[in-house]
């Protein structure tokens, strides 16, 4: 049985409809929404969809919101593996089984949907900051990477029963492969869907760059 785990700061506008879709494939009941100090609603949204909700009282990053959810889900019986999906719907829920396809296929203990970076509507700085930090991730673990920075991720409970993460913010994700590769744990891509809209990402440039040289460089 698989969660879906869906970190949320500030996306009521977005969170009803990617609830409506990912409803079409896991029950609600297996939807788990951490409002990570959310101030538009988001937190209401997802009470009234019916999901699993967890709240952070104020906002402490996506990282924090991503152990909170792996913590829930570790400490159930239910699931023995969590699909990650970023509430902005740049995820498309459609591709769901895709992931479940490739742990049951590849014996994958992460399988990470990973994304075309030319000719798609990704900015110029997302493709070449993925591109640097793809390759920058591969050299520190040892495995390749095609994708160090897509939050769209099956993550197996293994893997959960056998790493802890630090990290606060974005950088999370990637402590997370490196971390893995470095236990020998299989990592596996799946290509999926490249969208942007008019988003506003909650990334600080500077900020997510030194803390994500903190953890590539961190002795594991």
């Amino acid at each position: 049985m698989v969660a879906v785990l869906i970190p949320a700061y500030n996306a009521a506008d977005t969170l009803p409809e990617l609830l409506h879709r990912a409803g079409t494939f896991v029950q609600l009941q297996d939807i788990i929404v951490i409002d990570d100090g959310s101030v538009d609603g988001t937190g209401d949204v997802a009470s009234k969809a019916g999901v699993n909700l967890l709240r952070h009282a104020r906002n402490r990053g996506k990282g924090a919101a991503l152990r909170t959810g792996f913590e829930f889900v570790r400490l159930s019986t239910r699931y023995d593996a969590v699909i990650t999906m970023d509430a902005d719907l740049q995820h498309c829920p459609e591709e769901l089984p895709a992931f479940l396809e490739a742990r049951e296929n590849r014996g994958s203990s992460i399988v990470v949907g990973y994304r075309n970076r030319i000719g798609t509507r990704m900015p110029l700085h997302r493709i070449l900051s993925n591109t640097i930090t793809s390759a920058l991730v591969a050299a520190r673990s040892g495995v390749p990477i095609k994708d160090s920075q897509s939050g769209y991720r099956l993550i197996g409970r293994e893997v959960l029963d056998a790493i802890s993460l630090e990290s606060d913010g974005y950088e999370a994700e990637t402590e997370l492969l490196i971390k893995s590769a470095l236990k020998g744990f299989r990592i596996d891509f799946i290509p999926i869907a490249t969208v942007y809209g008019s988003e506003r990402s909650h990334m600080t440039h500077w900020d997510t760059t030194r803390r994500f040289l903190q953890v590539l460089f961190r002795d594991y």
